[in-house]
């Protein structure tokens, strides 16, 4: 997918660089920063990821070879979020670009750790003294239909990992054992009890959940040597990863000081202010598709929580019914859209 990309921006006279980073288990990542320069001016950038999420079962047909039935392109990755860097192809091809620079920042890993993604793209641009004005990120914000919904900012996220030691026996010989369970569901029972809280004017409450509970053995006369559980906390910009994993850490040492933690910040919360950039999408969306935007900060993260370090970013593309799903898709109609929508935005950008 980079070599049909590098060959669609370099036909459109953008200078094209990529690099490969890091190894196993977060590497080898492939990276590509595009840069297309009029002279002076504004810097616009776009920023997005090629990579996408497991297939899964159930497809008809192969999920990476790309089809359109009833007017939906079908394809893993035809909605997160190849269609919307086409979109952004697309749109460059559509005006004549007098001044400033645009940039397309495009990573192989955002639904991963993004250790050598879009951190990397950052240190390479700053490495250069190159800093955008404003990046669009198109990730697919929209509900119900395109237009909808804008990302103005995302919650941050926390993963986490316990594990309560014990000593593995016969069931029918408990005193020469120690059950771990008891202990880690107590733990388990404390942290999902925890109020973080009640959200603020922009963001939802923050929350922690639960996705995974296990232990090494499913036998049932035989207790467990360990048992082991992992969350995810999403939280608004009330809190710090920091903050969240020093109150995960006195939680679970009040209960089970030998239980082990590991944690690992995904991203911190964080929010654009109001200013160009949201001008220029509310405007192309009502010019396009007709609507008012509504300006949201729910749903999961994306690399925003990297890029806003260096300008002001906002989130914006395709109805995300289908995302990571099977048969997952995205209306023709729409793409062509989301393309002079972001026509109208990367054209107003490099006037302002």
């Amino acid at each position: 997918m980079f070599d049909v990309l590098d060959e669609a921006l370099s036909s459109l006279g953008f200078t094209i660089h990529r690099f490969t980073l890091g190894e196993a288990p977060d590497g080898p990542t492939e990276n590509m920063v595009a840069i297309r320069e009029r002279g002076p001016g504004p810097h616009v950038g776009f920023a997005g990821h090629l990579d996408v999420v497991p297939p899964g079962e159930g497809w008809e047909g192969d999920a990476f070879t790309a089809r359109v039935v009833d007017g939906r392109l079908i394809g893993r990755g035809a909605n997160d979020m190849k269609s919307a860097i086409a979109a952004a192809v697309g749109a460059v091809s559509m005006f004549e670009q007098q001044a400033g620079t645009l940039s397309f920042l495009i990573t192989g890993d955002e639904e991963g750790y993004a250790t050598f993604g879009t951190p990397r793209i950052i240190d390479w641009l700053t490495e250069r003294a190159i800093r955008p004005d404003m990046i669009l990120i198109g990730e697919p914000t929209s509900e119900t239909q395109l237009g909808d919904t804008v990302k103005i900012g995302r919650r941050g996220s926390l993963n986490f990992w316990l594990k309560a030691k014990g000593v593995q026996g016969h069931v029918a010989y408990p005193h020469k054992a120690d059950n771990p369970v008891p202990r880690l569901a107590r733990v388990v029972a404390a942290l999902s009890a925890l109020h973080l809280d009640d959200g603020t004017e922009v963001f939802p409450p923050s929350n922690l959940e639960f996705v995974a509970l296990g232990t090494p053995t499913a036998a049932s006369n035989v207790i467990p040597g360990e048992a082991s559980a992992q969350g995810n906390i999403r939280f608004n910009n009330l809190h710090s990863g920091e903050q969240l994993i020093a109150l995960l850490s006195e939680t679970v040492a009040a209960i089970d000081p030998a239980c082990e933690l590991r944690t690992r910040i995904s991203g911190e919360a964080f929010l654009t202010p109001p200013g160009r950039l949201y001008d220029l999408v509310t405007q192309a969306i009502r010019a396009e598709c007709g609507i008012e935007p509504h300006l949201s900060t729910g749903g999961g993260t994306s690399d925003g929580r990297f890029l806003i370090k260096l300008c002001p970013v906002v989130d914006f593309g395709l109805p995300n019914a289908t995302m990571h799903k099977v048969h997952e898709s995205a209306a023709t109609g729409d793409i062509e859209t989301l393309a002079r929508v972001y026509r109208h935005v990367f054209e107003g950008g490099l006037s302002a």
